[in-house]
């Protein structure tokens, strides 16, 4: 059992991280940086695993860490520290600001213009007050696993948990923004092993929610690990060949997610993205929508402002089919001659960098079943592993296991199988469900693909 504790008397408050950075960017201008900006972070996380009704693991920490970057005329240099006392904190600025003298030019870097800063905090129920004590969650994971075992044809509980976190993050300028909020996170999960014949299979669930109360119940993640396990028993190669394929929605979220390294601005800017002439361009079928929304209540991916303060909203990324907008930070926007979309990611220890929020898939008109009606034969992907991306040029490829589709209706188990095709054909082609579930920051229903490569037996 790993333990690893920092504790501290009471829980971390935004506010609290403010004074610390006021320090630090004083010390920064005392030192010698023009502009400067920083952010500090403090996160506490709990998790219990359970095996064989008895603990297996116990993690939990807590830490706090500040991020520095400074900036003297075109040159920047970033720094991060987990030391917050007076004396490092010092010292962090001044190495700060020697390196920024010794940096190359880098005529994009720079704070983001005053007009644009975010100058009102929206209030999007990030933070959960519950907190869960290690003996709640043992419990919560030991319901996990008894309901995973329950299920007829499951073998074991291979591990189940439930885990807790929170957060606070503070950020502030040289030109007058500061600001900060708390998040929370809650967890459950369990993974189910079934064996029968010498063949064995595995398979999990999971739920995660913002607030302990948006979580399901322990039962019903146990129950659906052993159902999905038990489902795929048996489980053969499928014979080669071209045929439409259906990304269960637990899985095609991963080509919503492609499309976002593809628009990112530092891609476009380098000219290596697939979609870099796809500007205003039918990508999609007409009808087709995909959504970028940084504001929903309890959202996974939600944030007030981006990591350089700006002001963010809801984005059309793909609307009707058609391609909208790239994703920028300040930097990327000035490359290219156009304006921040408010996508900056601000860490601890690098420059702003991009990414999206809650991303989504919109919702089609039919459900799974009647898709699998719709492709007769073909293949359902409900597992992927290790994906295969040629950015510049779409092609993709990626190790699958899921189900035959014969004849309109869910047919055998399958696995070893790899399918390939490119991202911009299967685009074109696809076909949304209306089962789309808001579990993550980047969602989808399944979706059709027409056209792809199987390769199996």
């Amino acid at each position: 059992m790993g333990v690893q504790s920092n504790k501290a008397d009471a829980p971390v408050s935004e506010t609290d991280l403010a004074p610390i950075l006021n320090e630090l960017l004083a010390r920064a201008k005392f030192h010698g940086a023009e502009d400067a900006d920083a952010i500090a972070t403090h996160g506490r996380s709990l998790s219990v695993a359970v095996r064989d009704r008895a603990l297996e693991d116990v993690d939990n920490s807590e830490g706090k860490d500040i991020g520095l970057r400074v900036i003297i005329g075109q040159r920047q240099a970033c720094v991060s520290s987990s030391d917050v006392s007076s004396l490092s904190i010092d010292k962090l600025a001044e190495r700060a600001v020697a390196m920024a003298r010794l940096a190359p030019e880098d005529p994009y870097c720079g704070l983001a213009p005053v007009a644009l800063l975010q100058t009102r905090k929206p209030d999007l129920e990030l933070f959960d007050t519950a907190v869960m004590t290690p003996a709640k969650l043992k419990a919560r994971a030991l319901e996990i696993e008894a309901a995973t075992a329950s299920v007829e044809g499951v073998s074991r509980a291979e591990g189940s948990s439930a885990s807790w976190s929170s957060s606070a993050i503070y950020f502030k300028t040289s030109h007058g923004f500061e600001g900060g909020w708390r998040s929370s996170r809650h967890g459950l999960s369990g993974v189910a092993i079934a064996e029968k014949d010498g063949g064995m299979e595995r398979d999990y669930a999971y739920e995660g929610a913002r607030w302990f109360n948006d979580l399901p119940s322990p039962e019903s993640i146990g129950l659906e690990a052993g159902s999905r396990v038990v489902a795929r028993m048996g489980a053969a190669q499928m014979k080669s060949g071209a045929m439409p394929v259906i990304f269960d929605r637990r899985v095609a979220n991963s080509l919503v997610a492609a499309i976002f390294g593809a628009i990112s601005g530092a891609s476009i800017a380098r000219g290596t993205s697939f979609l870099k002439d796809k500007m205003g361009k039918q990508i999609f079928a007409p009808g087709i929508n995909i959504i970028d929304d940084p504001l929903i209540v309890r959202g996974h991916g939600s944030r007030p402002w981006d990591g350089e303060g700006v002001a963010t909203q809801r984005h059309d990324i793909i609307k009707d089919g058609k391609l909208m907008t790239w994703l920028l930070n300040c930097a990327t926007a000035k490359q290219l001659g156009l304006k921040t979309t408010g996508h900056a990611m601000r860490g601890i220890g690098g420059p702003p960098g991009l990414s999206s929020t809650n991303s989504w898939l919109e919702a089609g008109a039919l459900t799974p079943q009647a898709l699998y009606k719709e492709m007769g034969n073909g293949l359902l992907i409900s597992e992927m592993f290790g994906p295969s991306l040629n950015n510049n040029t779409g092609d993709y490829s990626v190790g699958v296991a899921g189900f035959e589709i014969k004849n309109g209706e869910r047919g055998v188990p399958v696995n070893e199988i790899t399918i390939a095709g490119n991202l911009l054909e299967m685009y074109s082609s696809l076909i949304a469900a209306d089962d789309l579930k808001f579990d993550g920051s980047k969602c989808s229903p399944s979706v059709l693909v027409e056209g792809l490569t199987l390769a199996g037996s």
